[in-house]
């Protein structure tokens, strides 16, 4: 019998930084709240047995009522009040799943997830235990330290990171176990959880899409707006520079974690949070 698979849409951010009223994840883009896109993408795809939706607290009733039309959503849940509390909390509903389950967390502030990069990070738990998506860095990305350049890794070895990110149940569990009971615990994404508390357990990173984009800031709203409306085109992303889906070396490690970014100020929230270092939380 094939391993069960569910998609963790995580929605637990409120968007200060994009400056709405309300979570970003409600902000209507192409004429429907981001989370329904989110949502919509994983609902529609064959290989999605399950759909579990993790809110802000507050807003549960509004996500229930967004979710309601996806018949592939079996709970909306409310999360913590960090992105790795939202994890937790949907750890927690999935007590009851067995270990060979495959789990696939998403950013719910990122709309346009498309099926080809849901199919590459599914295909890729076939034979690994956790599968992260990246996308090459077309920026320069320098370690910066008291605003001098400290060092300036190879740009043909550092990708940004994106979701969903994959893993089997047993393995996530794991690392999460082991990281709530480090006091000095701060991560950004789970693949960076299983970075440091699994050290032994390889990291498989797959293509992305710049399609794929995270809202974050008020211009990310408006360049939603505009693939919102472009939904049939090409993805330049899948045809440019060299997929990372088969250098181990683009696991978390290999990530600026703790730079700021001296070009756009843009990878921060992709790159920075795949080590577990000490990072503000991105959702």
């Amino acid at each position: 019998m094939a391993a069960q698979t569910v998609a963790v849409v995580l929605a637990g951010g409120v968007g200060q930084r994009v400056g709405s009223p309300v979570p970003k994840q409600l902000i209507e883009v192409g004429g429907r709240p981001i989370l329904a896109h989110a949502i919509a993408a994983f609902d529609a795809h064959p290989g999605i047995g399950e759909v579990l939706v993790v809110m802000t607290p507050g807003h549960v009733p509004t996500a229930a009522a967004l979710a309601a039309p996806f018949s592939k959503v079996t709970g909306v849940i409310e999360g913590g009040d960090t992105r790795t509390g939202s994890t937790v909390a949907a750890l927690a509903a999935l007590a009851d799943h067995p270990g060979d389950t495959r789990v696939l967390f998403h950013d719910a502030a990122r709309p346009f997830v498309d099926a080809p990069v849901i199919d590459r990070v599914l295909a890729a738990l076939e034979t690994h235990e956790a599968v992260a998506v990246g996308v090459p860095s077309s920026d320069t990305i320098v370690m910066v330290e008291d605003g001098l350049v400290a060092s300036m890794p190879p740009r043909a070895s550092l990708c940004r990171f994106q979701t969903p990110q994959g893993f089997r149940l047993a393995t996530v569990r794991a690392a999460y176990d082991l990281a709530l009971a480090d006091p000095d615990l701060r991560a950004t994404d789970d693949c960076g959880i299983v970075h440091r508390y699994l050290p032994d357990v390889p990291i498989r990173v797959v293509e992305g899409s710049e399609r794929n984009l995270k809202v974050t800031h008020p211009l990310d709203v408006v360049l939603a707006e505009h693939l919102a409306g472009t939904a049939g085109a090409p993805d330049a992303g899948t045809t440019t520079g060299t997929a990372p889906d088969a250098t181990p070396d683009a696991t978390p490690d290999a990530a600026p974690d703790a730079a700021p970014d001296a070009t756009t100020g843009t990878t921060a929230d992709t790159t920075a949070g795949a080590t577990g270092t000490d990072l503000p939380e991105t959702t």
